[in-house]
């Protein structure tokens, strides 16, 4: 499957369907996809800390149900109409499971990458002294 070729809607799908495992029961973390000309070239998902206490490790909480994690799925998807003209960046997906209240929430982080090294053989004269453009 190439995923330059699909839209990136379908590519976020097909990142939240590859880490379904990892986030079902998951009570808090990042996924994390990075994209290159609309492509997305890398993905993964960032763990908070596991915490312990006395040298002993707290038993988990509940984390993500199936259910809850087809419905990241969707918003994540949703999402990205708030995403606006670039082509190159991050999003970040930050979520946390909330037992006592039995929900769960999460935020999106877009960033956007440009790379002016590509752009200065475009705009600058061959002939004119960089000063000149100040």
């Amino acid at each position: 499957m190439e995923l330059d070729s699909m839209p990136l809607a379908r590519q976020v799908d097909f990142v939240f369907r590859k880490l379904e495992g990892e986030l079902t029961n998951a009570t808090a973390g990042t996924v994390l996809i990075h994209i290159r000309n609309n492509a997305i070239g890398k993905f993964g998902l960032r763990h908070h800390p596991i915490e312990s206490r006395n040298g002993k490790f707290e038993s988990e909480g509940k984390g993500l149900t199936q259910s809850q994690v087809q419905d990241f799925r969707k918003m994540a998807i949703e999402a990205l109409k708030f995403r606006r003209d670039w082509t190159h960046g991050e999003i970040m997906y930050d979520f946390s499971v909330r037992p006592s209240a039995g929900s769960w929430s999460a935020s999106i982080l877009y960033e956007s990458n440009y790379n002016m090294a590509n752009w200065n053989t475009r705009f600058v004269p061959k002939h004119h002294d960089l000063r000149e453009w100040q």
